[in-house]
């Protein structure tokens, strides 16, 4: 039997990724949504989640794909009605958000997902099984891309909660904390803050695994022009290179075969396997590496930004 869901957001990343791999699951069922704005076909749009509570239409689940800063308060809603909550990345605006959400979906015993889309990309899996049990010399990130392309006119990601930069960067840092041997911290940061924005419009980060080895990551809003999404990992026997954000990878030179694998309806057939067993995926860490920048890293002002 299909699981019933609610979508909470019907903005860019409803439309473009979950409606759609909703529409195609086996495993879900489309029945209601809720937005301030924007519709979804076939089924009715509430104004906010308790509108949406109290319609009285059955469902078992809900995904979250508003932005960060306000999905705690209508995710601990929607735990405390007995639903299964999907968050979109990132998880929360804060940890400590996200820690009380693990800690009420276990009281409450419903399924939580920290949904990292990016780790979804068919590259991520065979890369990490490249590295396991591997000696890391060094790493890269490169994660560069046009925030007027992706974003435009989105005012939230340059607020406070919203990480600016990291909105993109910490899909690389969900593939590269997934895809490395050994825990990975922040060493050393800074952050270029454009002076009418509160959040970073380019980021350097320095990182060191439990060996030691030196990992950079650099990120950056203002590329034009093809955009970076890239990961090289050298280790003691050869090196690693993933690229177009985990969808192609080449080892030792030679590009590798990857099974078919398209993100976000990978996403939601963990979601459904979660749920049926009973079980939450709630990893913290790429969001821990981002906490950790805006505590540790040098705040340069930089220039304004205008959309």
């Amino acid at each position: 039997m299909a699981i019933t869901i609610a979508v909470v957001g019907l903005g860019k990343i409803a439309h473009d990724q979950h409606l759609p791999a909703i529409a195609a699951s086996d495993d879900f069922t489309l029945v209601a949504a809720a937005s301030p704005e924007g519709t979804a076909e076939g089924v009715p749009v509430f104004k906010d989640i308790d509108g949406l509570l109290a319609s009285g239409i059955a469902f078992d689940a809900i995904a979250m794909c508003q932005p960060p800063q306000v999905r705690y308060i209508t995710a601990a809603k929607a735990i405390r009605a007995g639903k299964h909550v999907l968050l979109e990345k990132p998880p929360g605006a804060t940890l400590a958000e996200v820690e009380g959400l693990v800690r009420f979906a276990d009281e409450h015993g419903t399924t939580l997902f920290a949904a990292w889309h990016s780790r979804y990309a068919p590259a991520v899996e065979p890369a990490r099984a490249w590295l396991a049990g591997q000696q890391v010399v060094s790493a890269e990130m490169i994660w560069k891309e046009d925030v007027r392309r992706w974003h435009p006119g989105q005012q939230w990601i340059w607020q406070p909660g919203g990480l600016g930069v990291f909105d993109p960067g910490i899909n690389g840092l969900s593939i590269l904390t997934r895809i490395m041997p050994d825990f990975i911290h922040l060493a050393d940061g800074e952050m270029e803050i454009p002076s009418n924005r509160a959040a970073p419009i380019a980021a350097r980060m320095t990182l060191a695994d439990t060996q030691g080895a030196k990992i950079t990551a650099e990120f950056d809003w203002r590329q034009t022009g093809p955009q970076s999404w890239e990961i090289s990992v050298t280790t003691t026997t050869g090196t690693l290179l993933l690229t177009r954000g985990g969808s192609a990878l080449v080892i030792d030179g030679v590009a590798q075969p990857l099974p078919e694998r398209s993100e976000y309806p990978a996403v939601y057939a963990d979601f459904a396997q979660l749920i049926r067993t009973g079980k939450s995926d709630t990893d913290r860490s790429p969001l821990r590496l981002v906490a950790d920048a805006f505590l540790r890293s040098r705040h340069i002002a930089t220039a304004p930004f205008m959309d």
